[in-house]
């Protein structure tokens, strides 16, 4: 029988691809330098006429200010008035700088963006379409196959303890890590200066400052009254709401353990089978990976930073990193010396879930790919991985934690705010709590940033965003890394909570064609 290539080595050749031909569209097309200076001026026209702006609004205010102590006077008004029409014009004028200062986007950048970037959405869109099916079946056939209440309280225990025990040790390693080699320190006042004018104004970054405002200003237990839904069918719409489905579930599948088994039965068989068609779904959909990798690396590349600004940020991308790399680890140390199994089997039978984390910086999208890899190559049983997982996706953010950690510390350090041994306590206790109320989103980790910085309390909100321009470069990178250890994370923990139970089988992996014989019968006929 022919051997198949295995498919995280498909995987990651599409990964590897996908990096060389980001790299040469860069250059492909690329704008002439001609063009490049002409943008440039601009961009420092448009920064002159940002300077008279502010100066026109200094002087509204002052006008402002004569007339609120009634020392206001008739020029006053016209000068007012007059300077209202120079600002409205110079709004004008900035537009349409800004218009011309943008360097138009390289023959290859276009190409990828609009021809190859679409099929990596359409797959993460696939993955994301079959997560809630996939968690509510699975965790119901889960419930359903426990028969006793009190095993599912254990699982349920027991993994929640886990995984707010590793995010502490995630945290501690990150600060760790940040105090020893001191990131920050290096960065000059010149490199912050050119960060915060880069990215002023960001939406992305003006956007994450909101957010963390709506969430900073909500009340203690809003975090409770989330998890429960007002509509089941609007919860089942958004992969954001994926608590809340969890707990109509749990509540649902206990319901159904405490109604006669008959009653429950027809319930039950149509679970199992929708469970069992979902995870085929998961089969056929990874047959496409290594194309969907390719393809959403090669827009990772095309769309990146500058080298020249992530050049200033690489010793703090490495002190993250070198956290990241001591977090899995420690995940290691516990599937060997907890779980006893080969460590390196361990990651070999994740490598798929953990190579698709990478590339799409989601653990939602992943998760469908991570519960058919725990259970049918790591042989943890659906009972305990459709709860740990699950919750794992939207709880577990040991990766994100770290990060939390050593962003925090790296943008005092650089701002010159010092933290004492109290200060960083609270970063521990503050990420911890962010973590659990975090989206398995893209982009989440720089909310619960903003969240961290505030609660420290030493922070201006001025301060906070230079923080967030000073790491935004480097940030899509990183969270990439921090995905894939949340993921790990994930199942390292299932594994754990498995062996404590006595739930841990002999993998049964299964393949996409495992059963075409019956689509097919004349294949049978054939064969014998």
């Amino acid at each position: 029988m022919k051997k198949k290539f295995p498919l995280h080595l498909k995987i990651l050749v599409g990964m590897l691809l996908g990096v060389v031909f980001g790299l040469v569209m860069m250059t492909v097309g690329k704008a002439d330098i001609t063009v490049v200076n002409e943008a440039n001026e601009y961009s420092e026209l448009v920064k002159d006429v940002k300077i008279q702006k502010t100066k026109i609004v200094e002087r509204i205010a002052e006008i402002n200010e004569f007339f609120s102590k009634g020392l206001g006077e008739k020029g006053d008004v016209l000068e007012k008035e007059t300077l209202k029409q120079n600002l409205i014009n110079l709004n004008a004028e900035i537009k349409l700088l800004q218009k011309k200062s943008k360097i138009p986007n390289s023959f290859g950048k276009d190409l990828v963006m609009n021809w190859i970037k679409p099929w990596g959405t359409i797959f993460v869109n696939l993955l994301k379409l079959i997560a809630i099916p996939l968690i509510v079946a699975s965790l119901l056939k889960g419930i359903s196959d426990l028969k006793d209440i009190s095993k599912f309280k254990k699982i349920g225990g027991r993994s929640i303890l886990i995984y707010i025990g590793t995010t502490i040790i995630a945290i501690s390693i990150g600060l760790l890590i940040v105090n020893v080699v001191s990131p920050g320190d290096g960065i000059s006042d010149e490199t912050i200066a050119k960060m915060t004018e880069t990215y002023a104004g960001n939406s992305n970054i003006e956007g994450k400052l909101s957010t963390a405002a709506s969430q900073i200003s909500s009340g203690p237990l809003d975090f409770l009254v989330d998890m429960v839904p007002s509509n089941l069918f609007q919860a089942l719409s958004n992969n954001g709401s994926m608590l809340q489905v969890i707990f109509f579930v749990i509540f649902f599948g206990i319901s159904m353990l405490l109604v006669p088994e008959e009653k429950a039965k027809p319930i039950k068989d149509f679970f199992d089978g929708l469970n069992d068609v979902v995870l085929k779904m998961v089969d056929l959909i990874m047959l496409g990976a290594p194309f969907a990798v390719f393809a959403l690396l090669a827009t990772v590349i095309v769309s990146s930073e500058s080298w020249e600004i992530i050049q200033a940020l690489l010793w703090y991308a490495g002190t993250v990193i070198v956290g990241l790399l001591l977090m899995v680890v420690f995940y290691l140390l516990l599937v060997g010396l907890v779980v006893k199994k080969n460590p390196f089997w361990f990651l070999k039978q994740l490598a798929p879930a953990q190579l698709l984390a990478f590339t799409t910086s989601s653990s939602a999208a992943t998760l469908p790919v991570t519960i058919e890899r725990v259970e049918e190559h790591l042989g943890v049983d659906k009972e305990v991985s459709s709860f740990v997982l699950p919750v794992g996706a939207t709880i577990n953010m040991d990766g994100t934690s770290l990060y939390q950690a050593v962003a925090a510390v790296f943008i005092a350090q650089a701002l010159g705010v010092d933290l004492t041994l109290m200060d960083q306590m609270i970063i521990i206790l503050t990420a911890l709590m962010a973590s659990i109320g975090s989206a398995a989103v893209p982009g989440a980790g720089m909310v619960m940033l903003v969240i961290v910085l505030q609660a420290v309390g030493k922070f201006t909100p001025d301060q906070i965003a230079i923080g967030l321009t000073l790491i935004f470069a480097v940030d899509r990178p990183l969270d990439m890394l921090r995905t894939t250890i949340n993921v790990t994370g994930d199942a390292t923990v299932s594994m754990i909570v498995a062996k404590s139970l006595g739930k841990l089988h002999t993998p049964n992996p299964k393949n996409w064609d495992d059963n075409t014989e019956f689509i097919h019968p004349e294949n049978i006929d054939n064969a014998k």
